[in-house]
């Protein structure tokens, strides 16, 4: 399936959740880079912090970990990835554990918000968090400054106030499409680069008849810039009758027109839309730890199974005993369910 970071970050967390000690081993033996990058290492030592964790063999270019959690805690904890590592892929570490603490958790987190590979910090905030709310998930996030490849010094503080313990969902119909909102943003840049990138989205998706509520851009005057690095980005949200939400995001790139970057993420929206899925490709591997310990039976229909999915659903199985039920091959479009295990804070 997939051997990257996705194993490291899926396994540690479920970890935390059920306090079992795991040890991984060929940590992205197969990459360029073999081993620990700067953010795993920070979400490992993150979660580290948040269970009283004993670990070994936490450092770049590591290839195996030692993870040994106790109880868990709240309380606020600050991590910076001294680099442009991202921040989102960090929180899905951090975030299924963080569920169960004892008391409020908030992180302070600096690195990269909108980096290659990973979903924007956006995806975040207009995606994930809402869906996650259904489940009876209580998290904020605000950014503060966004981080860029390839300084990062992006800052941004979650809040979560963690429930007594998840509900399952039934994710079947989607309902009736509303319509599309979003943010285009760019940094260190000409506000026309936002601009363009919105306008650009517009036009692709009104070209395959579908009407955005509006996107809002996000720009900064040249005096008043705190960002580290130039960067742009734009996310979209797809908003249906029976509160299901679909992202997609595209990246700016230096050579990179900023016509090309909002087309990206229109298409890719169009795709998940066309899927007649109520959940995106990346919310569906997002999902899964949460879906595993939560209480009763969920059931969900993707957009695409992905070897991140695969991964995640084998992570899950392995740490937490409960089996989930896959109807649908690789690369496509299917569903998803589980008899959760019910854990309680």
């Amino acid at each position: 399936m997939e051997g990257g970071g996705q194993i490291l970050r899926t396994t540690l967390a479920l970890s935390a959740l059920t306090k079992k000690p795991v040890s991984i081993t060929k940590i992205r033996e197969k990459r360029p880079n073999p081993g620990l990058q700067a953010q795993h290492v920070i979400a490992a030592k993150a979660l580290a912090a948040i269970c009283n964790a004993e670990t070994s063999d936490l450092a770049i270019g590591s290839r195996k970990v030692s993870f040994i959690p106790h109880d868990r805690v709240g309380g606020r904890f600050t991590f910076d990835t001294d680099t442009a590592g991202s921040i989102s892929l960090i929180l899905q570490a951090l975030m299924p554990a963080a569920a169960y603490a004892p008391a409020p958790v908030r992180f302070e987190l600096t690195g990269g918000t909108d980096v290659r590979w990973s979903p924007s910090i956006d995806y975040l905030r207009l995606t994930q968090l809402p869906l996650l709310g259904k489940m009876g998930y209580e998290a904020t996030i605000e950014v503060h400054r966004r981080g860029h490849y390839p300084k990062g010094g992006g800052s941004v503080s979650v809040h979560i106030n963690p429930p007594c313990m998840l509900k399952a969902v039934r994710w079947m119909d989607r309902g009736k499409l509303n319509g599309i909102e979003g943010v285009s943003h760019c940094v260190k840049l000409p506000r026309h680069v936002a601009e363009r990138q919105a306008n650009a989205a517009k036009e692709k998706l009104s070209e395959a008849g579908v009407s955005t509520f509006g996107i809002a851009t996000e720009t900064y005057a040249q005096t008043h810039d705190p960002h580290l690095a130039p960067g742009s980005g734009i996310t979209l949200l797809a908003k249906f009758s029976n509160d299901s939400l679909l992202g997609a995001d595209s990246l700016g790139e230096r050579g990179k027109p900023a016509e090309r970057v909002g087309e990206e993420a229109a298409t890719n929206l169009l795709k998940e839309i066309a899927s007649g899925a109520p959940v995106d490709k990346h919310m569906g591997d997002i999902i899964i730890p949460y879906l595993a310990v939560a209480d009763g039976v969920s059931e969900i229909e993707v957009s695409e199974i992905t070897p991140h999915t695969l991964t995640n659903i084998r992570v899950a199985e392995m740490l937490t005993g409960v089996k989930f039920t896959v109807h649908g091959a690789l690369h496509c479009t299917g569903r998803i369910s589980v008899n959760g295990m019910g854990l309680k804070t």
